[in-house]
C-alpha cells in the first residue's frame, strides 16, 4: 500500500515528506493507521547519526492510532482497537524471558538497525528498502509493527496525545515509579526539564515526593516545572545546582534523575545525592561519552548510579497505568504537548531543539 511518510535520507538532513510503499502485515504483525506520533530526542540523534541508524530511514517511535489489519496469529488486538506503539524486543533472550524486555539483548539491533525479524524492513521507496525504526517508523500515516510492540488502550483516551507514552513520557515516569520507587516525603532532583525530566517530576509529585527540585537552563521550562509540582527550581546557568541543593537539604537529595545526556550534569546529579542516594541515568549522550566522578564520594556515601532504559517498564502494563493517572488528574502530561501537522515536521523538530516546545506531536493526514 502507498503511505505518506517523513523520510530521513542522509546525516543531518531535513525530513522529506514523501509517498512510500508499505507491505502487508505477515504472521504476528499489526498494521496501524497512525493518528499522531510524538517526536523525541532519540529521533534527532538517529537523524544526526549519533546513533548509527542505517539511512535512508523512516524514523518516529511514539505512535498512536487504530488497528487497521492484523496478520495471522495475532490475538491481543483486533481491527478497530486503539493502540500506542512502543519499543521492539525479541521476547526470546534471557532479559525478555525474565520480564525485562527494556534491556532486551537484541534491543539495539531491533530498534536502531531495523534489519531483523520484529519486523524486518518492510518500507520501500522505488524499490529501495528504508530502515524501520523501533519496529514501527511512526512518522507516517501507517505503521507496520509486531504484536508485542502494540499496547491496547482505553478508547475514551484521546489518541492525539497518547503517542509520547510509548517512549519519552514512559521513560521519565518509569524512572521514578519503576526504578527509584521513592516513598512519600522523599526528596528528588530532576536535572533537565524536557519531556522526560518533567514526566519524572510529575511522577514524583504523584507519589508524594517532597521537596521536588527542578534544574534547567531555560526559565520558561522551570516555570512549567513549578506548575507541574516542583517545589524549588534552579537555573543551571546562574547557580551551582549542587551547592543550592546542599544549602536546601544539608547532605543532599535522596534521589536524582539525569535527563540531559551532558556528562557534567550527570556528575552534578551524583554529587547532589545524600548518603545511600540513587541517581537514575536517562539522558543519552553520543556513544563513547565519559564522565569523571569522585570515587570516594560514591564509595563512602554508598551512592548508587543506575542506568534506566524505557523507564524499566513493560509497556502493556505501564502505559495503561499512566493513562489511569492522567484521567485522575495526577499525571497531566498533555501540558507538555504542542501539535504540528506532518508537513510541519521540520518546524516541530527545530522547536524541540531550541526549547520552544517541550513535546511536539505530529498529527497525520488521512
Amino acid at each position: 500500500m502507498e503511505i505518506k511518510a517523513a523520510v530521513t535520507t542522509e546525516k543531518g538532513s531535513p525530513f522529506s515528506v514523501e509517498h512510500v510503499q508499505l507491505e502487508e502485515p505477515k504472521e504476528g504483525e499489526v498494521l496501524v493507521k497512525v493518528v499522531a506520533s510524538g517526536t523525541c530526542h532519540t529521533d534527532m540523534v538517529a537523524r544526526d547519526q549519533e546513533y548509527p541508524v542505517p539511512l535512508p530511514a523512516v524514523l518516529g517511535h511514539e505512535g498512536a492510532g487504530v488497528v487497521e489489519k492484523v496478520g495471522g496469529g495475532v490475538k491481543s488486538v483486533a481491527e478497530g482497537d486503539h493502540v500506542v506503539l512502543s519499543f521492539a524486543y525479541c521476547g526470546r533472550c534471557k532479559s525478555c524471558l525474565t520480564g525485562h524486555p527494556y534491556v532486551c539483548e537484541n534491543f539495539s539491533e531491533l530498534n536502531f538497525v531495523g534489519d531483523s525479524p520484529n519486523p524486518p524492513r518492510r518500507i520501500h521507496r522505488d524499490g529501495e528498502y528504508l530502515t524501520t525504526f523501533f519496529g514501527q517508523s511512526s512518522f507516517a500515516t501507517y505503521a507496520l509493527t509486531s504484536e508485542q510492540n502494540v499496547v491496547k488502550v482505553d478508547r475514551e483516551a484521546d489518541l492525539n496525545i497518547l503517542g509520547p507514552l510509548g517512549c519519552g513520557i514512559q521513560t521519565g515516569a518509569g524512572a521514578v515509579l519503576n526504578t527509584l520507587k521513592p516513598q512519600a516525603g522523599s526528596s528528588i532532583a530532576c536535572f533537565g526539564c524536557g519531556a522526560v525530566g518533567l514526566s519524572a517530576l510529575m511522577a514524583a509529585r504523584a507519589v508524594g515526593c517532597t521537596p521536588i527540585i527542578a534544574i534547567d537552563v531555560h526559565d520558561q521550562r522551570l516555570q512549567l516545572a513549578k506548575e507541574l509540582g516542583a517545589t524549588h527550581t534552579i537555573n543551571g546557568k546562574d547557580e551551582d545546582a549542587v551547592e543550592v541543593i546542599r544549602k536546601l537539604l544539608g547532605t543532599g537529595v535522596k534521589y536524582s534523575v539525569e535527563t540531559t545526556g551532558v556528562p557534567a550534569v550527570l556528575r552534578q546529579a551524583v554529587e547532589s545525592l545524600t548518603f545511600m542516594g540513587m541517581a537514575a541515568v536517562i539522558g543519552a549522550p553520543p556513544f563513547g561519552a565519559t564522565v569523571e566522578l569522585d570515587i570516594n564520594d560514591v564509595l563512602l556515601q554508598e551512592k548508587t548510579i543506575r542506568g534506566v532504559i524505557e523507564g524499566d517498564s513493560i509497556p502493556q502494563v505501564f502505559i495503561p497505568q499512566l493513562i489511569a493517572l492522567y484521567k485522575e488528574g495526577l499525571f497531566p502530561f498533555d501540558k507538555l504537548i504542542r501539535f504540528y501537522e506532518l508537513d510541519e515536521i521540520n518546524e516541530a523538530i527545530k522547536d524541540s531543539e531550541t526549547g520552544v516546545t517541550i513535546k511536539p506531536v505530529i498529527r497525520m493526514p488521512h
